[in-house]
């Protein structure tokens, strides 16, 4: 599947010329996309591609991929994937419970809907509000955003760690691949080249997509911090492993007891630790994906640059 979106956002993509080595993907699509390249516009960028990756495409016009969104149960090499309970609060899976994972609703801010306005949530202090804000400015440091830092799009200052962020997640292989191509093909859909895509996929595996990671440096500000997400036995161990650094112990999330906003429902105990995607049982609520996903393959990439820039301009 994203292997294929690559080549069909290589096809309707040939337009944009490609980007100098000097220019950062975040400096040059706000540009290519958004016409000025401001703090308020690398937001707007940074929105666009977060909020169609959380729940699948949403916007006209864009080149015509078919984004289902993090929130879509998939398929991922004959793996059933469904992160939608990490963010609904079935499962037992945050760090906000000090020695043990907890239940938090992060679509406590008016799910999908506010989304696809171009807005985090509905509000400004729901759990949904805090999480996406925190998306949009930890993905402008990975991209390059240059003029991020200001009152129109403030740094990240979040947790340092996302390896102490997602521990109780204990996320597979097939979950953590789940995420990241559904961020490639977010970009994709707005017209990025292959390569720059491939390069983000690339940078974002590297990073947290193997097991015992040693110390790495995301955001400059925060120095070296433990950053490993794919933490159960099907995700690869890291040529350089520090496993000695992680714990190795945490199980699997169980259901959480009492699903809410704030909940501190725990685990069950249900959750061991396995070698396949998560191991929740019931029905949580899933939240709202488009299935309008770009009906056509007609558009150009000037036609996208042309149609955000009378959107937001």
């Amino acid at each position: 599947m994203f292997f294929r979106t690559l080549a069909l956002a290589a096809t309707v993509g040939s337009a944009l010329a490609q980007r100098p080595a000097n220019i950062s993907i975040c400096d040059y699509y706000t540009t290519a996309l958004l016409k000025n390249n401001t703090a308020a516009n690398q937001r707007t960028l940074l929105t666009l591609v977060v909020n169609t990756a959380a729940i699948g495409n949403y916007t006209q016009p864009n080149v015509g991929i078919t984004v289902p969104g993090i929130l879509a149960p998939a398929m991922v090499n004959g793996t059933a994937v469904n992160l939608a309970p990490y963010f609904t609060g079935m499962l037992a899976s945050t760090n906000r419970g000090g020695s043990m994972g907890v239940s938090v609703n992060f679509l406590d801010g008016g799910g999908a809907t506010p989304l696809m306005m171009n807005m985090p949530a509905n509000d400004t202090s729901s759990n949904q509000y805090f999480l996406i804000n925190h998306l949009y400015e930890y993905f402008g440091v990975l991209l390059g955003c240059s003029m991020q830092g200001g009152a129109d799009y403030s740094a990240y200052e979040g947790d340092a760690s996302q390896y102490e962020v997602h521990k109780f997640m204990q996320l597979s292989y097939p979950e953590v691949t789940y995420f990241i191509e559904q961020v490639g093909m977010s970009a994709a859909s707005f017209g990025v080249a292959t390569e720059d895509v491939m390069l983000v996929g690339t940078a974002l595996m590297n990073a947290f997509g193997y097991r015992c990671e040693p110390p790495m440096t995301i955001v400059p500000a925060q120095g070296p911090q433990l950053q490993s997400i794919c933490d159960d036995e099907t995700c690869p161990l890291s040529p350089n492993a520090t496993c000695a650094s992680y714990n190795g112990t945490i199980p699997k999330p169980g259901n959480a007891t009492i699903p809410g906003s704030n909940s501190t429902g725990t685990s069950t105990g249900s959750g061991s630790k396995t070698t396949g995607g998560n191991t929740a049982t019931g029905s949580a609520p899933v939240a709202t994906v488009s299935t309008a996903a770009g009906a056509t393959i007609a558009f150009s990439f000037a036609a996208v640059a042309g149609g955000l820039a009378a959107m937001f301009l």
